[in-house]
Formats: structure tokens, C-alpha cells, sequence
């Protein structure tokens, strides 16, 4: 992901998203299962569920393939149990790489992350020591419509509880604390604001540039190679790509 105001980023995050929909859809179906059954299969009372399918949705996901990946939940009694792990280190060029995933066996998982860092010209490290590097925040991703007023985008975001607000030629990204997210997001649900990324994010504090060829090839390796496995559910990092 981008600074608060860099959305190159953000822009090739979401063209590799675009390109693996299949794939994107069976991770956010995992999400789904572990919102389902830590909070029930109804989002009017599980907030957690509603931030998924808000994700979801932000990411087209059909909603009837969203309602099937609820029910399919809902009905899981002895299922698959997923954990939430998440690991850290430094891509090639020093640049700090944060890994989510959700697994049913961290073995497996530990062992495919660390072979991509290796494989990348990257190095796994110890927990803690690439997240301080970056702040835990609620991102969401309007695309400026044509006749959308930006100043009032920005009002209502603010008097929802946003604490940022940003804006490109044609996106605006509005910032907020974890625990205003869903608020947020609610808010501008409810005023029809379509939104092309909601979710809980990792901003890194600097960025890191890289110019040297080879570097931005391992880069470019570690981030497929992460996003191809099924495990791995995010991949946040500080470079800063042209």
C-alpha cells in the first residue's frame, strides 16, 4: 500500500487483484468463514461480517456468491478451522514487507512464505520487526464520479469519524482509527457512495524507493508469489513503486 497521499501503489495492488479474481474470491470466502463464526451468520449484528462483505463487494464479488460463502459457513459445523498468522521481514532492497494469512496448517504456510522471501532475494524476520514501521488504520478508496462533490465527500467522512481525507485527480482515500472503520464505511454505504477499496490496512510511515533493476524484479517476484498463495490473505509493504 501507498502513503496517505501516494496512490500509485494502491493502483497496481488492485490491477494484480483484478487479474486473479478466482483466486481473490476463494481468500475473501475464507475471511467470511472466520467472520461467520466468530459473530453469526446475520450482518445486521455482526459487524465484522459487515466489513467483509463490504470488501467483498469492493472487490466485485458477486452477491450471490456471497451469500453462498455465508451460508456455507453458517452450516460448517466440524469445517475447517482457519488461524489468523501474520509474518514480517525485508524484501530485496531492505523494503519492509508485512504477510496476513489465515491457515489450517502453519507449517505448510510458514514454510511457502519463507521460501518466497528467500526465493525473492528477501529475508523472513522475527514478529515486530517491520510492523512498527507502519500504522494500523481503516483506508476506503472512493473513485471521484463525475459531478461527486469532493468537499462534501470529505464532510461526511469527517463527521463520521474519519481523521484523514486525500485526494488524487480522480480518487479520494479517507483515513480513520481501526475502531471507526465501520462507522465510516456505514456512513457512506447508506449515502450511495460506491467505494473501490474498504478495508483495515497497514500504512507504512516512510516509503522506499527502489531504482535498481534487479531489486524491483525480486520485489515484483515476492509480491506474485505471495498473493498466488491461497494462505495468504494481505501483503503490506513500504515500496514505494513507479
Amino acid at each position: 500500500m501507498s502513503g496517505h497521499s501516494k496512490f500509485a501503489n494502491i493502483k497496481h495492488k488492485k490491477e494484480r487483484t483484478d487479474a486473479k479474481k478466482g483466486k481473490v474470491f476463494t481468500k475473501l470466502g475464507r475471511e467470511i468463514a472466520v467472520a461467520v463464526k466468530e459473530g453469526g451468520s446475520d450482518p445486521s449484528v455482526n459487524g465484522k461480517l459487515r466489513d467483509v462483505i463490504a470488501k467483498c463487494k469492493s472487490n466485485n464479488m458477486p452477491n450471490d456468491t456471497i451469500t453462498r460463502s455465508i451460508k456455507k459457513a453458517a452450516g460448517e459445523d466440524s469445517g475447517v478451522v482457519y488461524e489468523a498468522i501474520t509474518y514480517e521481514g525485508y524484501g530485496p532492497g531492505g523494503v519492509a514487507v508485512i504477510v496476513e494469512c489465515l491457515t489450517d496448517n502453519k507449517n505448510r504456510t510458514a514454510a511457502n512464505v519463507r521460501h518466497a522471501f528467500s526465493k525473492s532475494g528477501g529475508n523472513m524476520g522475527t514478529t515486530g520487526c517491520v510492523s512498527f514501521m507502519f500504522d494500523k488504520k481503516g483506508q476506503i478508496l472512493v473513485e471521484l464520479a463525475e459531478g461527486m462533490d469532493e468537499e462534501e465527500l470529505m464532510m461526511q467522512a469527517l463527521e463520521a469519524g474519519a481523521e484523514d481525507f486525500n485526494s488524487d485527480v480522480d480518487t479520494c482515500e479517507i483515513i480513520s482509527a481501526p475502531e471507526n472503520f465501520s462507522q465510516v464505511r456505514q456512513t457512506l454505504e447508506e449515502a450511495g457512495i460506491e467505494m473501490l477499496e474498504a478495508e483495515i490496512t497497514m500504512i507504512p510511515q516512510t516509503m522506499t524507493e527502489v531504482k535498481d533493476a534487479t531489486i524491483i524484479a525480486g520485489m515484483e517476484n515476492l509480491l506474485d508469489m505471495l498473493e498466488d498463495d491461497d494462505d495468504v490473505q494481505n501483503v503490506w509493504h513500504n515500496w514505494e513503486e513507479e
